[in-house]
């Protein structure tokens, strides 16, 4: 597994996936600034985004799969029939 990045570039990255970087809401401060969340937790959102993503492009991959091999079947039907 490659290592995981940590500050700055951590928190520019869970900003391109658009994570949020603050801490949880419960924790808000009276005055209604919240610190960056700790880099554990910032990490784990990152990578449950990057996770998403990835599953995404699986379930469209799958899905064109999917077709292709139904239009497959319908074709290769076809041509049996036409030999009878």
């Amino acid at each position: 597994m490659k290592k995981l990045p940590e500050g700055k570039e951590l928190e520019d990255r869970a900003k391109r996936l658009g994570c949020d970087i603050q801490g949880d809401l419960i924790t808000q401060s009276s005055s209604g600034r919240r610190q960056r969340t700790s880099d554990y937790e910032l990490q784990r959102r990152v990578i449950e985004a990057e996770r998403l993503i990835r599953e995404s492009r699986l379930w469209i991959i799958a899905l064109i799969s999917a077709i292709a091999s139904a239009i497959s079947a319908a074709i290769a039907i076809i041509a049996v029939m036409r030999t009878f």
